[in-house]
């Protein structure tokens, strides 16, 4: 059983050769760039060949809340005919230099109808988008801050397991805006897991020592089976 996810990466690969032979644009991004103007309806969809982007949600009173992450071999924002005004509240930028190919919406719903692989994988990333928003309204809205940072980096070290060191590329206002909790809260809680051994803290990133004592911090609903 799949737990959820905050990081996508590699789920349309196999469709790359597809992807060139259908009507697009080569489109690069600098760091700190945006895919999209704040406030702009969604109107161009991007097969990422290299890079990170960061989607999130801004509030008009100016809070935000950070949604997940895309990297290589992933579509963004997907595609469906319906367009919804939340789209305008939704801001993707480049945490890094990237290399993507750019649909239009038009061409890329065509693709969506006439292509049966792209329709099932399309189908099974939406529903890792359900699962994770179900999975934070269900669950970490009644969660003690502390549980829910845990949570998070548990989900995030599955994305580097095997490698020699298990690290977490948030740093701690990335943290603090993706579960909507102040960053004193985000920075005494990551305190306390220095000071248990479970974590060491670098500039912008954490690396995790003692993955099976974090992960008796999580919840029962983000563990692995």
């Amino acid at each position: 059983m799949q737990i959820p996810r905050y990081y996508f990466a590699d789920d349309y690969a196999d469709l790359y050769d597809y992807f060139l032979s259908q009507p697009h644009k080569e489109r690069s991004f600098r760091k700190d760039e945006y895919l999209w103007k704040p406030g702009e309806c969604i109107e161009r969809v991007y097969y990422i060949k290299s890079g990170i982007s960061q989607t999130l949600v801004e509030h008009e009173e100016g809070y935000r809340k950070i949604l997940f992450f895309h990297s290589k071999g992933t579509v963004f924002p997907g595609c469906q005919e319906t367009q919804f005004k939340i789209e305008r509240s939704i801001v993707t930028k480049a945490l890094s230099d990237m290399e993507t190919l750019e649909f239009s919406r038009k061409d890329f719903y065509r693709m969506f109808q006439e292509n049966k692989q792209l329709n099932a994988i399309a189908f099974e990333t939406y529903a890792m988008y359900i699962n994770l928003l179900l999975y934070e309204a269900a669950h970490q809205e009644y969660n003690h801050s502390f549980v829910k940072l845990c949570n998070l980096l548990y989900l995030f070290s599955q994305n580097s397991l095997g490698e020699k060191t298990i690290r977490v590329d948030l740093s701690q206002e990335n943290i603090a805006d993706i579960l909507t909790i102040n960053r004193v809260n985000a920075a005494k809680s990551l305190a306390r897991l220095r000071d248990e051994g479970i974590i060491v803290s670098h500039r912008k990133w954490t690396e995790i020592i003692d993955l099976t004592a974090l992960e008796a911090y999580c919840s029962m609903e983000t563990r692995l089976p």
